[in-house]
């Protein structure tokens, strides 16, 4: 019989989790703006992985990232054309799935789940539409599946949400969620393999799975990242350093990488912070007085960090490459933050900050 467990949104601020702090430059050119979206200036996570560098080469037109997480608000005006029909996993009563990945879920109620639609937007925000801000991957479409319900869901439902994913066009699976420490365990034991299981199946129909480190400070990444074939993904801060909060991005298979997360300060209840950490698109009317904008708002985590991944995943995808090759490129263009190493593995940063144009142009 398979054990299940519960497992929540990696959030440092926000949904569940942790929080953060950092010092320090990650080198490379910064981004001069060829976009109008008015929160752009604030995207210095986009402008840390050489995103804007990227789009020369490819903006993911074609592509589609899976967000196995809340769910989506559909109306986010951001997100318009971006969001295909989805499924949810979570509420159901009698089918499974039963719904298209609303983040209000089968009962219609927003339960606090904003955590999917912002990691949506950092994937695939609408570039150029004067409003808001814009996506890693701006051409790539957003799956959305949910899991989650009020940031927690089961092993089975994640696992189920991965498998239907896999069958219904996705190139990439962001999974911004995890375990606990010491969760590994219950894959590495066998008592709970739904997931590791499903990613595994995923990368069989040729698909890319990347997944949160974890907010825990712990040396391990948490799984599902830890005991799968997902890249593990920890977080750095504006300076390019590894946030505090962060898993360091070690796992057993050594493949992950860092992207930014942000520094979570805002979440320890310093205030003014709110640009230390990663603005997105959230379900409209639900942004927080204390950053200002009604429907975008800054969170931190590991959730934030690996939806940066699953953009540059998809700018590779769009440019008709494998798995294997998308993998590949991530791991050997990323570089270790102070240094001009690429693709050199560190218990720090696993084989460095993902490099969005230098991943293009590999």
């Amino acid at each position: 019989m398979t054990a299940t467990m519960r497992w929540t949104s990696k959030t440092a601020s926000g949904v569940a989790g942790v929080v953060v702090l950092g010092a320090a430059v990650l080198g490379g050119p910064t981004a001069q703006a060829a976009t109008n979206d008015p929160l752009y200036s604030k995207l210095w996570g986009l402008q840390q992985i050489h995103a804007e560098q990227a789009w020369s080469k490819s903006t993911g037109a074609g592509a589609v990232v899976a967000v196995v997480d809340t769910g989506i608000d559909f109306s986010q005006p951001d997100l318009q054309g971006q969001v295909l029909q989805g499924a949810t996993f979570t509420g159901c009563q009698n089918t499974r799935p039963c719904g298209n990945g609303d983040f209000r879920g089968p009962d219609g109620v927003d339960n606090g789940d904003e955590h999917g639609t912002h990691v949506a937007g950092t994937i695939a925000a609408v570039r150029g539409n004067g409003i808001g801000v814009v996506g890693v991957a701006p051409n790539a479409k957003i799956l959305p599946v949910k899991v989650l319900e009020n940031g927690s869901g089961s092993s089975e439902d994640i696992a189920d949400g991965i498998r239907w994913a896999a069958d219904h066009g996705a190139n990439v699976i962001n999974l911004s969620l995890g375990s606990t420490p010491g969760g590994q365990l219950l894959s590495i034991t066998g008592l709970d393999t739904a997931m590791k299981d499903a990613i595994a199946y995923a990368r069989s129909k040729g698909v890319l799975t990347v997944a949160a480190a974890g907010n825990s400070s712990t040396a391990l990444c948490n799984d599902p990242a830890f005991d799968s074939v997902a890249i593990c993904v920890g977080a750095t801060d504006q300076r390019g350093l590894h946030s505090w909060y962060s898993e360091l991005p070690n796992k057993l298979d050594l493949k992950s990488v860092s992207a930014p997360g942000g520094a979570g300060l805002s979440a320890l209840g310093l205030p003014g912070q709110c640009d230390e950490d990663i603005w997105s698109t959230v379900p409209v009317g639900t942004g927080s007085a204390g950053c200002g904008q009604k429907d975008y708002d800054a969170y931190a985590g590991t959730s934030m960090a690996t939806p940066h991944v699953a953009g540059v995943a998809a700018l590779l995808f769009a440019q008709g490459r494998t798995v294997d090759q998308v993998e590949n490129a991530i791991l050997t263009t990323a570089q270790t933050p102070g240094t001009a190493t690429r693709g050199t593995y560190t218990p720090l940063y696993g084989y460095g900050v993902v490099d969005a144009a230098a991943a293009v142009n590999s």
